[in-house]
Formats: C-alpha cells, structure tokens, sequence
C-alpha cells in the first residue's frame, strides 16, 4: 500500500479543506495518509512518504506562509528523488498575479529537491465548494497515485 505525507498551511481554513479532500480522495484510491499542518511537520519527514503533497496558502503579495518558511527552506537539503509530489493551494483571484504563487514556489522547491511531478498544480479560488472544485481535487488524487504506480 503507498503512503502519502499530504500538509498544509491555513489562515482562513480553505486549505485545510482541501487538504482533507485530497487526503479522503487518497484514502479512497487506498493510500494509507498522514495529513498534518506545516508548522508540525520537519520536511524530512517528506523522504518517509511514497507520495507528498503541499498545500500552502499565498499571503499578501505573493509572500509563503510565515509558519512554513523553515519547512521550505529545509527542501532545499532534501533528495526526494523517486518521490512523487503535488502542490494544491486556495487563494482569491483578486490578487490577481499574486494569485497562489505559494503553490508555484513550494513546486519548484520539490522539483530542485529532485521529487516527480505527478499532478499538475492545482489553484482553487477561495473555499473548495463547487463541484467542479472537488472534482479537481479528486482528479489531482487521482494523477498523483498514477504516477507513482506508474514508476
């Protein structure tokens, strides 16, 4: 059974959500997950996992979250090679090209750490409430488990 390491950074709650949509949609392609929230976690933590995801939420003009700048910073030492890696993220499109640069920047970081793509980046605006929100969310699940049983 793979694993999945699934954190995430929330100020008004949004990115927790989806990080729990995307942990249950894991769960249900029969990932055994550990979600926790990014000040809680040491980004080695990420070498354990089969599967990792980040969902950081952009703060003001494109800033990372506050809590998680150690664990970005610490991706940088990592070699997550062999490891397959997704980033989802809320936001608010009033931004405008601020709009989840977290989420673009945290997947450079994984991919300088030499860990596989295996979902595009996934940008929801605000609360992931609308079908069409959850449908991404799953299909983001849904590409991250193909690709690692694609290896």
């Amino acid at each position: 059974m793979p694993t999945a390491k699934v954190v995430f950074a929330t100020i008004t709650g949004n990115n927790e959500d989806c990080a729990d949509i995307i942990t249950e949609a894991l769960e249900d392609l029969g990932v055994e997950v550990d979600e926790t929230e990014i000040s809680q976690t040491d980004a080695a933590e990420l070498k354990d996992y089969d599967i990792n995801v980040i969902v950081p939420y952009t703060y003001d003009e494109g800033a990372l979250p506050e809590e998680g700048m150690d664990f970005f910073d610490d991706l940088a030492d990592l070699d997550l090679s062999g490891k397959v890696f997704g980033v989802a993220g809320s936001g608010d499109t009033f931004y405008a090209e601020y709009y989840c640069l977290a989420v673009d920047k945290f997947s450079e970081a994984m991919t300088k750490a030499h860990a596989i793509q295996g979902a595009e980046n996934l940008k929801i605006n605000l609360a992931p409430e609308s079908q069409e929100d959850l449908d991404r969310l799953d299909n983001f699940a849904s590409s991250l488990v193909d690709k690692y049983n694609a290896q």
